[in-house]
């Protein structure tokens, strides 16, 4: 049997334990430039997901996931043997950008434009920002919360309908609550992996490559990302490849600029690519809500209009019993007909489950966030040197967020011609096959048992 899970009956605040990761190896023992970087380190307590729900294999994998992989392959790419060589892509999460952006004194746009740079200077062949992969993904999420509402008196689990772009909560639920949600997770895949799957799919596609021929990074806010890459689902069996090879966070890039000695102001600013040949992104857009993707604001807004044809300006949010616990209802005719919350943290994803349990659970959705805060506040950037949330920088970095111009996903033309010329048509198989995936029970391992980070 597999252990209780230790986070049930802890807080977020419990104390850190620190791990060094080990690096993969691809046969080559000789010194290269790189060899001074130090071993990326995990804190436990940086993620939802721990000892006791990951195995002996994943521990190994996940340890992988660090800066000495990035510049294996960097490596790699020097050497003579050219069948070896990797194109090498790099996706940047919107919540990354403000952390440099706030940490370096820069606009969001001139961060962006210097990381890519930087990135390039290694060696990096493109830069991405996957603002695209969430649109596709908040629409996505958009048309299931519609079609669970309009079967829910006809299927049992249709709602409430629950978040699915936080791992961690995922790894959570799917390890230690099981059916009691599994079935409410919305089936939209996140962010990270509709971009493997745009990079792995798509764009290597456009640029007649193999998908094990890209090795794609996907830069971003917290650890529990490196477990999502490797989940079996975002895997391409036929190429031997994973949508997303690494994932390293804000901080371990900043960890590369000290260790090599690299200052954001020294570094050129180059326009970020796009999956559209030489075309450049333009200046930075986010989506609505103030510290993540704005799933229950897109999704409150839209369901609100395809169900009772009431357009919504503005959201009102009503926080309970504290800041990371809110919620938003839709009145019409006196009747409550849309109630929404945002529950962040673990202490409120654990009080919602326990409503959940008690069957007094009132929300039609919730957007459901690990770290306390959002998505902003993830434990891979942000962070003071002891391991505590440095407050002045987060306060600065939703400053930058929020300034940030807001893009609706529906008017993303790019993602409405990739609908139709690359997916077949927004009801096709290939949407379903490429842009959802399934959550489950997954059983405790025996082989966790012993794992020390």
């Amino acid at each position: 049997m597999g252990e209780e899970c230790s986070k049930k009956q802890k807080n977020d605040d419990t104390q850190s334990t620190s791990a060094d990761a080990s690096s993969s190896n691809d046969g080559s023992e000789e010194k290269n430039e790189f060899d001074t970087l130090a071993n990326a380190k995990i804190l436990l307590s940086d993620c939802l997901a721990c000892d006791s729900c990951m195995t002996l294999e994943e521990g190994a994998r996940v340890f992988q996931q660090n800066q000495k992989e990035f510049f294996r392959i960097l490596n790699l790419n020097k050497k003579c043997d050219t069948s070896k060589h990797k194109v090498l892509a790099v996706s940047l999460c919107p919540q990354s950008l403000p952390y440099f952006a706030a940490k370096f004194n820069f606009s969001v746009n001139e961060a962006a434009k210097r990381l890519c740079g930087f990135l390039k200077s290694l060696g990096v062949h493109y830069v991405f920002d996957t603002t695209i992969a969430a649109d596709f993904s908040i629409l996505e999420s958009q048309r299931e919360f519609v079609q669970r509402y309009q079967r829910r008196n006809q299927e049992e689990h249709a709602l409430p309908m629950f978040a699915s772009a936080c791992p961690g909560w995922i790894r959570y639920a799917e390890r230690v609550l099981t059916n009691l949600v599994t079935s409410h997770i919305c089936t939209a895949k996140s962010p990270q992996q509709i971009m493997g799957s745009l990079v792995k799919g798509y764009f290597a596609r456009q640029q007649n490559l193999s998908p094990d021929k890209i090795f794609h990074v996907v830069v971003a806010p917290c650890y529990d990302k490196k477990l999502e890459a490797l989940r079996e689902d975002f895997y391409t069996a036929l190429y031997n490849s994973p949508e997303v090879d690494c994932v390293l966070t804000s901080g371990e890039i900043v960890q590369i600029m000290e260790q090599k000695n690299v200052s954001m102001k020294d570094v050129t600013e180059v326009a970020i690519d796009t999956l559209f040949d030489d075309l450049k992104e333009g200046d930075v857009v986010r989506h609505d809500g103030k510290r993540s993707d704005g799933y229950l604001e897109h999704i409150f807004k839209h369901a609100a209009k395809e169900l009772f044809g009431v357009d919504v300006k503005e959201i009102t949010y009503r926080a309970l019993k504290n800041k990371d616990f809110q919620e938003v209802t839709l009145e019409k005719d006196g009747e409550t007909v849309l109630r929404f919350a945002a529950a962040y943290g673990f202490r409120n994803i654990q009080n919602m489950v326990l409503k959940l349990k008690k069957g007094k659970f009132l929300y039609h959705f919730v957007e459901v966030l690990a770290c306390p805060g959002g998505c902003l506040n993830g434990k891979g950037q942000a962070q003071t040197e002891d391991g505590k949330p440095d407050r002045a920088l987060l306060a600065q970095m939703e400053e930058v967020y929020t300034a940030i111009p807001v893009r609706l996903p529906e008017t993303n033309l790019q993602v409405q011609r990739m609908y139709q010329d690359w997916l077949e048509g927004m009801d096709s198989k290939k949407v379903q096959d490429t842009l959802h995936t399934t959550y489950s029970a997954v059983s405790q391992s025996t082989s966790s048992l012993d794992i020390k980070w």
